[in-house]
């Protein structure tokens, strides 16, 4: 008879081979476990900001300002149009330029996140097809890169609007929440529509031409208090109207907010992103065999 004397250490691996193992594992139907689910996506946390980080150094790299193209693009567009305003309307002072460059920086933020989220699932093939992780993290990386992008329009407006002469107001710190409010609905946009563009891949050739009707139709070129009353309907249905108009108000005019287009522009906000949430979880399963 023979005994194997099995090592110390061999037998430690076998008591610690012993201990459950939670992996993440696509579910097959439905929703998935939620509360498992979001603890997975939490665990990922630093492969979303690693993935965020490369996706800002990777945008712009070849270039000779590099990065500062995040700040150059929407300065030097919203400086085209101050222009193109004063020619057709005859007449432009500083307060319609600072709202001009805010909003531009605003309707950006949502814009980035909406055009990078689009293809986030449909060009992360490999990754989907080798690696087992919460599918929602690829439009939620996209949206950290379009924050990141925005961080830096923040001192620049400051600056412009201090250049032109325009007064400052504690008022402005409601503009955080603002942002936040945006933020939600870029990332519920861009949730959407990165599970829309998985079944239907012309999204991505429509979306430039949406992201230039809404910017003609939103706040931006204009104010919001010079739409007449016979166009409130398109106030109704367009988010960026309470999104662009609230900012604005706290940014350049120094008011405060009114509440009834913050619960808009948060119903607006937290609608898309729960509605794009439950979309995407009750799709995800599917990703791998359509990517």
């Amino acid at each position: 008879m023979v005994f194997l004397h099995l090592p110390a250490v061999f037998s430690g691996n076998l008591a610690h081979m012993s201990k459950p193992v939670e992996v993440y594992e696509p579910f097959r139907a439905g929703l998935p476990p939620l509360g498992r689910y979001w603890r997975s996506l939490w665990a990922r946390r630093s492969f979303m900001n690693e993935y965020a980080k490369s996706e800002l150094h990777a945008s712009h790299f070849d270039s000779f300002f590099g990065q500062l193209w995040l700040i150059l693009n929407p300065l030097m567009l919203s400086a085209i149009y101050f222009v193109l305003i004063k020619i057709i309307a005859g007449s432009a002072d500083s307060t319609r330029y600072a709202h001009l460059t805010a909003c531009l920086f605003l309707f950006y933020l949502v814009s980035n996140a909406m055009n990078s989220g689009t293809k986030s699932v449909t060009s992360s093939e490999s990754l989907i097809l080798n690696t087992a992780f919460p599918r929602i993290a690829l439009p939620l990386s996209t949206t950290i890169v379009a924050f990141f992008k925005f961080l830096p329009t923040i001192p620049v407006f400051i600056i412009i609007k201090f250049s032109v002469g325009l007064p400052f107001d504690w008022n402005m710190l409601w503009g955080f929440l603002v942002i936040f409010i945006a933020l939600i609905f870029g990332l519920g946009v861009a949730i959407l529509i990165s599970a829309a563009n998985v079944y239907v891949r012309d999204i991505s050739n429509f979306l430039p031409y949406l992201n230039r009707t809404l910017l003609y139709i939103s706040p931006v070129l204009f104010e919001a208090s010079s739409v007449s009353d016979q166009l409130a309907f398109f106030k109704n249905i367009n988010p960026f109207f309470p999104i662009l108009d609230s900012w604005s108000r706290v940014m350049v005019h120094n008011e405060s907010l009114i509440w009834g287009d913050v619960a808009k522009a948060a119903l607006w906000a937290f609608g898309t992103f729960l509605i794009g949430t439950y979309l995407f979880l009750s799709r995800e399963r599917e990703f791998a065999v359509r990517v």
